[in-house]
């Protein structure tokens, strides 16, 4: 298929994009590999199309002591090879080796994922589980923060208006002494994932377990986060039981069947995968306070 008729725009200000923006139904185009293939399967027809490609400023990474942030223009790509965002937070990299593939990480955006709010996408799962928060500025309203907690509200639903374009996002720094990692199960390498799980484990005195949490993709409607200190605080980073983050994990998430796996199956994989994103993140924690 082919995209219904609109009308193109291309601003080189944030002003002139928000002027066109509050005139109404109007998408705003940044990577466009969400949204080229929503307007050609028709599944949405706006009025007009709002590229913002040449708006300058808006491509920029700033790594400073609390977090990274990145521009509504920053490729996935980039930020995968930022090094300053690397050394400050793997956790980044490691979740973009794993979104889609290469070619679509050089043009795709963060922000735009992180917009598009698709439950089975990686970063705004790691938005979540980091704490962060998405900036966005309208005519109406002016400038406004919107924490990750609030920010997705249901698939392909966020809280940002119509009106509103998404400028940047922030993602804090995980505590002193933590260590993070990222595994999911795909049918095929770059397909989105029948589950995954992103885990951050925070070290307390002599290497034993003080803080562990964990997000959650294609396991419901929105990204999951739980909380799993209770069931791992105290235990030696070196060595962790997590036989008893199951429970948590079955209780947090609500899978449902597709074309690609039961619920039964999603369920079983969240669980192991959690295990075993909690071990690898124990294991970085240890080399990251050691180094």
């Amino acid at each position: 298929m082919k995209p219904a008729a609109f009308a193109y725009s291309r601003p080189v200000t944030v002003d002139e994009a928000l002027r066109l923006l509050a005139a109404g139904d109007a998408k705003v185009l940044a990577g466009g590999q969400s949204l080229v293939p929503i307007l050609s399967m028709r599944l949405a027809s706006p009025a007009s199309v709002v590229d913002i490609n040449h708006v300058a400023g808006l491509d920029a990474i700033e790594v400073d002591g609390a977090g990274v942030r990145i521009g509504a223009l920053t490729r996935h790509r980039a930020l995968e090879q930022d090094q300053r965002a690397f050394a400050a937070n793997p956790l980044l990299r490691r979740t973009l080796e794993c979104v889609a593939h290469p070619t679509i990480r050089n043009r795709g955006t963060t922000v735009g994922s992180l917009v598009h709010a698709d439950p089975s996408a990686e970063m705004p799962a790691v938005l979540a589980l980091l704490g962060g928060e998405i900036e966005v500025v309208s005519e109406a309203v002016g400038r406004r923060t919107i924490a990750a907690c609030d920010f997705v509200v249901g698939p392909m639903e966020s809280t940002t208006r119509p009106d509103e374009l998404a400028v940047s996002a922030w993602f804090p720094h995980p505590p002193p002494r933590s260590g993070s990692s990222w595994r999911e199960v795909s049918r095929r390498h770059g397909d989105y994932a029948v589950a995954g799980v992103g885990a951050i484990v925070t070290l307390g005195d002599g290497d034993t377990v003080a803080s562990a949490r964990l997000a959650f993709i294609s396991v419901a409607v929105v990204p999951v986060c739980v909380d799993v200190s209770e069931a791992l605080a105290g235990q030696a980073a070196r060595s962790l039981d997590v036989s008893a983050v199951a429970e948590f994990v079955s209780a947090a998430i609500d899978p449902e069947p597709d074309i690609h796996a039961t619920a039964e199956y999603r369920a079983h994989l969240a669980r192991v995968l959690a295990g075993r994103a909690l071990c690898a993140a124990a294991a970085d924690a240890v080399e990251r306070s050691a180094a």
